[in-house]
């Protein structure tokens, strides 16, 4: 790193087994000595010889994770697992062999974080995406395997240092999108603030270390501040508690000082809840009573109280939040729980193991754990590895929004979640027939992204065959409600998937000039149908319908097979046809004139959509004449200097303005402040002018206002700088720009 601030948060590195085996002589928990001595002895042969890139023994790795899951308090087969953990994938060792030695509970949870075995058709994506798909689908069935994957993680990234830079980052990268999140949903705050610490210090060393001066600079002061704080509360409240409640002191995160700095644009002054003090009682009662005390002695802000006692979080988490102000004017957040929650807060469902003995870690009927089948039920059909990280993201957003229906009932959401996702959240068939949606009783749009403590109503139709609409897709934001529309267009819309699918694929090939013959399709796009499972061209056509199958994924892998199966062809073709032409100048009724060629038919891209007076180039399709693109646009200049089609690019010209009667479409996108009645008044302005629309679309923008795409017929460039002038002049509207579609 080119910074000399160490991330001093993080643990020791590396533990030997002496000091596991006195941790575990120390701890009051029965363990099983003999049977975690005998897994330590197995790795130990299996790994003999093998080094980790600082040059330690590999044994140190699985030893300091068994350490790590230790301090969770996890059980015997849990820190057998953690010692094991690495021996099938690395060496000769079996799941059998385990088996046998250690039991069927072992050898699953070493099976679980286990990675698979490279398969040929898997692209090195599609193998990440195996892999956290697998993890998923063993931790639904016994969380521990997740627990022991995040302490293998997190060892590895106290160790990152010896790795190289761009190993660093993408490890770094893949903590911070995936098991931070997770170990966030699973509440176990130690973890997870480690893990994003770590994460942040190799992402952005530059920000860390700022971070850590500005905190350094504040040390003496934060100390005193909170040490006073800490006094007068513990004065008030022995007057009141025998014993008095325990009182600790708390400063946030860098990582979470980041997100509020960077992210957010705050000053480091302006974080509320930068200092904190936790008190931690015996019942539930207690807490309200002390809340009671702590407004009585400061001044609270406003809006900042947050009773996660009464509502707690999808990760359990119980306490109650609120930020005052002391008499030296700081803010800060004072947490009040009692100590079973204070233990949850700390290891989240690790705690499950830790204070209830001998209880297994089978989820299978845990309500709790739903997301993690959701997320695999969602992502079953998925081989994109950002699409799994995305859902993963979304779905364990550290943010949630709590909001309630009309009867009560509270759902819990993402951050950012529509009043989509909340329908789909009640029931499957509320969000097949929604209808529309009230956010405290007034109607608002299907993208209205809901907000902690309103109340939403979605209304409903009984009319048969009402589903949902595609464009939701864009709109919805859980992997709940996109995985239940896509499975409804799936189940209830064969035919239309079928046609939608195919129209999509025509039209990305045009756009990407990919012309293969119809006989030559199935066995063109068999790789892509063998890895969606889908057994004839019509499944893989209802696939991209209902968006199983992303063809912005697969594009570029198709125009290279493309290329590579018909590139020497199409040179050849266009060699010979380019020998025929007789050199002379040719019009034709296009009104446009192409060099060399005659009696061409002309088309114009719908990728750019050209216009008299824009400078324009010539392609020469495949059967379908000329293609005329504008120079700028984008397909033209990604694909100009290819040697495979540079002969097939010709010089054209616009015709003579005498000479063009003709029209053509092209879009405006116009950007205004929404208002009632601006859709009559464009159109109004555009019939005045006697201006034909052949379509238009309108939708809101997230800061209030609206944008209206409308296409029309033009004449040219000067008939077009008119219609944009006149509708620059309609009262609200921002700015009028020419569609690059």
């Amino acid at each position: 790193m080119e910074n000399d601030i160490k991330p001093a948060f993080a643990g020791k590195t590396d533990y030997t087994i002496d000091a596991l085996i006195q941790k575990i002589l120390d701890d009051d928990k029965q363990y099983d000595l003999s049977k975690i001595v005998s897994a330590y002895e197995l790795a130990d042969q299996y790994h003999a010889g093998q080094k980790r890139e600082s040059g330690e023994p590999y044994i140190t790795h699985p030893v300091s994770v068994a350490y790590i899951l230790l301090e969770l308090g996890m059980d015997t087969d849990t820190i057998c697992g953690a010692l094991l953990h690495d021996v099938v994938e690395d060496t000769a060792c079996t799941l059998e062999e385990i088996q046998k030695s250690f039991g069927s509970d072992v050898a699953m949870l070493v099976n679980g974080v286990t990675k698979l075995e490279k398969v040929e058709i898997f692209t090195k994506d599609e193998q990440k995406a195996e892999n956290i798909r697998k993890i998923l689908l063993a931790m639904s069935e016994d969380i521990r395997v997740i627990i022991i994957k995040l302490a293998d993680r997190l060892h590895n990234m106290r160790t990152l240092n010896y790795c190289r830079d761009e190993k660093r980052r993408v490890i770094a990268h893949e903590t911070m999108n995936i098991y931070a999140p997770i170990a966030h949903r699973l509440g176990i705050r130690s973890i997870k603030d480690e893990l994003e610490d770590l994460a942040f210090y190799y992402l952005d060393p530059y920000a860390y270390a700022e971070i850590e001066r500005q905190m350094k600079l504040r040390k003496e002061a934060r100390g005193m501040l909170i040490d006073d704080i800490k006094q007068k509360i513990e004065e008030r409240l022995s007057k009141e508690f025998d014993p008095v409640p325990l009182i600790e002191g708390r400063v946030k995160s860098n990582y979470g000082i980041y997100k509020k700095v960077f992210r957010d644009g705050k000053e480091i002054d302006q974080i509320y809840d930068r200092y904190a003090v936790r008190i931690i009682v015996n019942t539930v009662t207690e807490c309200y009573n002390v809340l009671g005390i702590i407004h009585d002695m400061f001044k609270p802000i406003p809006n900042r109280f947050k009773d996660y006692i009464s509502t707690p979080k999808p990760n359990m988490y119980q306490s109650l939040h609120t930020t005052v102000i002391g008499r030296q004017g700081i803010p800060f957040e004072v947490q009040i729980r009692t100590f079973e929650m204070h233990r949850t807060a700390e290891y989240g469902i690790a705690a499950h193991w830790k204070y209830k003995e001998g209880v297994k870690g089978n989820s299978k009927d845990d309500n709790r754990l739903a997301w993690i089948r959701q997320i695999i039920e969602s992502q079953q059909e998925s081989n994109d590895v950002e699409e799994i990280v995305r859902a993963i993201k979304n779905d364990l957003a550290p943010e949630d929004v709590f909001a309630f229906t009309p009867k009560g009932d509270m759902i819990t959401l993402p951050m950012g979640s529509t009043v989509i996702d909340f329908a789909y959240a009640i029931h499957t068939q509320v969000g097949h027939r929604m209808i529309g949606a009230k956010a405290d009783k007034k109607m608002v749009s299907f993208d209205y992204e809901i907000k902690t403590g309103e109340i939403i109503e979605i209304l409903t139709t009984s009319a048969e065959g009402h589903g949902p609409s595609r464009s939701w897709l864009n709109l919805c934001k859980t992997n709940e409600a996109k995985s239940k529309i896509r499975s409804w267009f799936k189940k209830e819309r064969r035919e239309e998937n079928i046609f939608e699918g195919r129209s999509a694929l025509e039209r990305e090939f045009r756009r990407n000039m990919i012309r293969v013959p119809e006989e030559e399709l199935a066995d063109f796009l068999s790789m892509d149908m063998h890895r969606h499972n889908c057994d004839t061209l019509d499944d893989f056509f209802a696939a991209i319908g209902y968006g199983g199958v992303q063809l912005s994924k697969v594009i570029q892998r198709l125009k290279a097979e493309y290329n590579k199966r018909y590139g020497e062809k199409i040179v050849a073709d266009n060699v010979s046809v380019m020998e025929d032409i007789k050199p002379q100048r040719s019009k034709n009724s296009s009104g446009v004139i192409v060099d060399g060629i005659e009696d061409c038919v002309v088309k114009f891209a719908q990728c750019c959509n050209p216009l008299p007076g824009d400078e324009i180039v010539g392609f020469i399709t495949r059967g379908h004449g000329i293609s005329v693109h504008k120079c700028d646009c984008l397909n033209y200049q990604k694909q100009k200097d290819s040697p495979e089609l540079e002969s097939r690019w010709v010089s054209v010209k616009w015709a003579e303005v005498k000479d063009n009667r003709g029209y053509f479409k092209t879009t405006l996108d116009i950007i205004a402040v929404d208002r009632i009645g601006l859709l009559a008044d464009v159109s109004s302005a555009l019939a005045m002018i006697n201006i034909y629309i052949h379509e238009s679309t309108s939708r809101e923008l997230k800061n209030g206002n609206a944008i209206l795409s409308i296409t029309l017929s033009i004449a040219g460039m000067e008939q077009l700088n008119s219609v944009i002038a006149k509708i620059k002049k309609i009262k609200n509207v921002i700015s009028v720009e020419r569609s690059g579609k």
